[in-house]
């Protein structure tokens, strides 16, 4: 029975298809048969990438061997390496799967933006609580990222980048059709600029955060409900701008200075 993360893998990698029949008493040309690797190739490589994914979401990036990966696809170390290059390769290919099964279903295959990019968040929150092994990889591999020359530092590090811009993106749109709808124009500078930069970074925290929390205990964290929650409480404050109200204001207990 296959997991649903090896459902996932099978929608995100295409198996490509066997090159057609040639014509009677015609073979096919080298070229044809360049251009058109053998099924058996992307199958395999599905395979390594699903068992790659497995490895480096339990183990970690560098715990986790190349000889474990081909364990469990039945092949050799020197198998995986024909197939991938390397393992740096391999967890460059393991984070862009991670990444393709996030915008599969969607248009365009990529992110909205407005107010569809906050609904995509939560939707993307649902879909994770039903595939454990693509959190899990992804929380792990973003958690090491941090350590001094993991290979996954600039992919995660650019990735943040990204989505940290693609959310003020979408909060900016947001704040502008609302002041258009009403005949305004957006003057509060608590409604642009590092205000909004501040915001997409407390949503970014907040889902990676609620996924370490899930990971952990399931029971106790509805990924989902916590992860909608958060968002809305976020683009709620946010959108307030200076109305917003600050009850933590003021000072609270000082902790005492650490002692040599």
């Amino acid at each position: 029975m296959k997991s649903g993360t090896d459902d996932a893998v099978s929608a995100a990698v295409a198996t490509i298809p066997a090159p057609p029949p040639a014509g009677e008493g015609q073979a096919p040309t080298g070229a044809s048969r360049a251009r058109r690797p053998r099924r058996a190739t992307a199958e395999r490589r599905e395979e390594i990438l699903r068992a790659a994914t497995r490895v480096f979401g339990s183990r970690g990036y560098h715990n986790g061997s190349l000889h474990e990966v081909a364990a469990q696809v039945g092949i050799t170390h020197a198998g995986v390496l024909h197939h991938f290059g390397s393992k740096d390769r391999l967890l460059w290919a393991v984070l862009e799967y991670r990444d393709q099964v996030d915008v599969e279903h969607l248009e365009g295959k990529h992110i909205p933006g407005g107010l569809d990019l906050f609904r995509h968040l939560t939707t993307t929150a649902r879909v994770n609580a039903a595939r454990r092994g693509i959190v899990q990889t992804y929380t792990v591999l973003t958690g090491e990222a941090v350590t001094d020359g993991h290979p996954a530092s600039d992919w995660v590090r650019e990735r943040f980048t990204i989505l940290r811009g693609n959310i003020a993106d979408a909060l900016r749109t947001v704040v502008h059709e609302r002041a258009a709808a009403r005949g305004e124009t957006v003057t509060d500078p608590e409604l642009d600029g590092v205000a909004l930069d501040r915001a997409a970074s407390s949503i970014i925290a907040v889902m990676d955060g609620l996924q370490t929390q899930w990971l952990l205990d399931p029971s106790a964290v509805d990924l989902a409900d916590s992860t909608a929650f958060a968002i809305e409480a976020i683009l709620t404050a946010t959108l307030a701008g200076s109305d917003r109200p600050h009850p933590t204001a003021g000072t609270g207990p000082v902790p005492p200075e650490p002692t040599a």
